[in-house]
């Protein structure tokens, strides 16, 4: 280990970061200055990376939870020789265009593993990362071969320990026994406000042994230390790790170190001369000649230990033929459709147990469709036979008890996709989304195909009362960019939902699922599974020019269909499984299922936010308050959300057409 070199290293991104930070002014200093030491051995000694070959799938994974500190990330991904961080990059942070953006963003470079700032999210993202390395190693190592065997590092801050995220995540990684994931904690004892003593005085070391962690410390500024603590985490394979650095917020600013003035704004231009005198550093952005020099030789390493990985897993693919083709589709994603499950008109059952019939045929054709639910696998019918229940005992399980942890949950299946091989859902009671839904947006921003299988879709839960019956809840996912939300109408709907979640690749997808039975009902159109994706067809064509439109989602289609049947007049009933993708058709598809000019009723179990853009207020049968305990068919009945109800608006519309 070149000390010397380290230290250069670090020095080099203690200068960018305070040059980067002042030019934008605007930035956090305080943790790349006083965590350098850790970036550089980090970087310059453990991380198994080729900046060449970014995507390599036996790389160690990197996870800066403390987002915040993004410079930190940035100065070493560019010296590293991570192509698409440059230095003008660097020099633009937090500028448009630039790769040095805000908070690390995924997708921008390579080498971002994961989008982070919202903080305790990274390392719960981590922990989802850690915990596909297990099951792909289950699934592809071999007793003669090792192709699956990497780490997990994060580095987090007091912050990310703040949040409650980190405690659901934390806790269930220690009941894992995820040895390979390892997590630095950049302990200076500084937020936004002034000392942790204000909020957080809680013995954090004393929690993660009670979680099941290894817990380790010492010197973030000793690199002989750091290359102790690693390997001692390592050493323990049955026990995620957790290294306490004691560390200097904003380390080397002579005047602002160790206060909450580093932590959040530019040191200002006085305080970043006066630093880089006591560093020892000339001139604006500078890189230390021995970072480049040790950088250079370091690539050719990583180059080649990369290269002795190709050449394993080519030996491993001529003696595994059968598993090497199975690597390929894990990783090719393009999932294979099977054999969907079909239905009769007549048959009665909840699309929640039509979607389990579902996602069983999808998960035989799919092997690498991984999930679970936050303890609810029975209410939300996401079993899986078979599949096995992930755990220390058998990483090849299928199935993650997450635990009642809806916001890890979310956030473990957003590493597990990100890890790449395998595709993630998780589940839970529609209502409880409110616990999972900034991981959903990180879903959305990242572009991951999760699949968020939530049930217990509206007040037909019944005697749940309020508290469990969703009313703002879809207006709220529709919204959201990037998520498409499908609330199919019957068992067959739902089977084709689950399809077209899973051809997704783009973003997460949200299946909205009724507790209640819901009767499958004939359908006019004869192609109505290829309209479906075009998010709306006609259940019921009423006439080529009907005199009204109905249309509905999910359980209210039924509704819709009862009421039509009770009026006088041509009513046709439109099935919407998707508001927002019907809405990006082209103006033809569209009037090819709802006419210009045609009176137009919508009916939803939820608040009417977003259906007018398709009729008047007084045309949208809703819900725009909370709900009430009974019985389900009671409560429909005290809230007037029924199908004479819904009739009797049908004919007062027609009446004044």
């Amino acid at each position: 280990m070149d000390i010397n070199a380290l230290e250069k290293i670090a020095l080099t991104v203690r200068s960018l970061s305070m040059d980067a930070i002042q030019k934008a002014n605007s930035g956090h200093p305080g943790l790349p200055l006083g965590a350098a030491e850790l970036g550089a051995f980090l970087y310059g000694e453990a991380l198994r990376q080729d900046p060449a070959d970014p995507a390599w799938p036996d790389r160690d994974r990197f996870v800066l939870s403390a987002g915040h500190g993004s410079m930190f990330l940035y100065a070493l991904l560019y010296l590293a020789g991570y192509q698409d961080m440059t230095l003008e990059d660097i020099k633009t942070f937090r500028q448009i265009g630039s790769h040095a953006a805000g908070h690390p963003e995924y997708g921008l470079v390579p080498g971002i593993e994961t989008t982070s700032g919202p903080l305790g999210q990274g390392i719960a993202t981590a922990v989802g990362m850690a915990v596909a390395e297990t099951m792909l190693a289950a699934r592809f190592n071999t007793p003669t071969r090792i192709i699956v065997d990497h780490y997990t590092y994060v580095l987090v801050g007091d912050g990310c320990l703040q949040e409650g995220v980190s405690a659901e995540a934390s806790s269930l990684a220690g009941h894992l026994q995820l040895g390979k994931l390892i997590v630095f904690y950049d302990s200076n004892r500084i937020t936004i406000d002034g000392s942790t003593d204000l909020a957080f005085t809680e013995t954090v070391a004393q929690r993660y042994q009670a979680y099941g962690w290894q817990v380790l410390t010492g010197s973030m500024y000793d690199f002989e230390d750091l290359a102790r603590l690693t390997e001692a985490a390592k050493a323990e394979t049955a026990k995620p790790s957790l290294i306490i650095l004691t560390s200097v917020i904003g380390k080397g600013a002579p005047h602002k170190q160790n206060t909450a003035d580093a932590h959040g704004a530019p040191l200002g231009g006085e305080e970043v001369a006066a630093a880089k005198a006591a560093l020892g550093i000339s001139g604006d952005f500078y890189v230390a000649p021995e970072a480049e020099a040790y950088f250079a030789t370091k690539r050719t390493t990583w180059q080649t230990n990369r290269r002795a990985w190709q050449e394993e897993f080519q030996r491993w693919s001529k003696e595994n033929p059968d598993k090497r083709a199975e690597w390929d589709r894990f990783y090719a994603g393009e999932p294979a459709q099977g054999t969907l499950p079909r239905f009769a008109a007549g048959d009665s059952l909840a699309t929640r147990t039509a979607g389990n019939k579902a996602l069983v045929a999808l998960a035989a054709a799919n092997p690498n469709l991984v999930g679970g639910s936050a303890d609810l696998k029975g209410p939300n019918a996401v079993g899986i036979p078979d599949a096995g229940v992930y755990g220390p005992a058998n990483r090849g399980g299928r199935y993650i008890h997450f635990g009642i942890r809806e916001f890890a949950m979310a956030a473990i299946s957003n590493g597990i996709s990100l890890h790449g091989g395998l595709r993630a859902f998780c589940a839970t009671f529609m209502v409880f989304s409110d616990y999972l839904r900034p991981a959903l947006r990180l879903s959305a921003l990242m572009k991951q195909p999760l699949i968020y299988v939530l049930t217990h879709d509206s007040i037909f839960v019944g005697e749940d009362g309020p508290t469990h019956q969703p009313i703002e809840h879809l207006a709220s996912f529709r919204i959201m960019p990037g998520v498409l939300t499908l609330r199919p109408a019957d068992a067959e709907e739902t089977a084709e939902a689950w399809a077209m979640a899973l051809e997704r690749q783009d973003g997460p997808t949200i299946l909205a699922l009724s507790r209640q039975n819901l009767k499958v009902f004939t359908k006019e159109d004869p192609d109505w599974r290829k309209k479906l994706r075009t998010g709306a067809y006609m259940v019921k064509k009423g006439a080529d020019v009907p005199e009204l439109v109905l249309i509905a989602t999910g359980s209210e289609v039924t509704l819709a269909l009862e009421a039509a049947a009770m009026v006088q007049g041509k009513v046709r009933v439109v099935s919407m499984i998707s508001r927002e993708r019907f809405e990006a058709q082209s103006k033809t598809v569209q009037e090819g299922v709802v006419p210009p000019g045609i009176p137009v009723i919508c009916c939803e179990a939820g608040v009417r936010t977003g259906w007018e853009r398709w009729t008047s207020p007084e045309g949208i049968f809703s819900i725009d308050r909370f709900g009430e305990s009974g019985p389900a068919p009671k409560v429909a009945e005290a809230l007037g959300f029924t199908a004479q109800a819904l009739a009797a608006l049908i004919t007062a519309k027609l009446r004044c057409a």
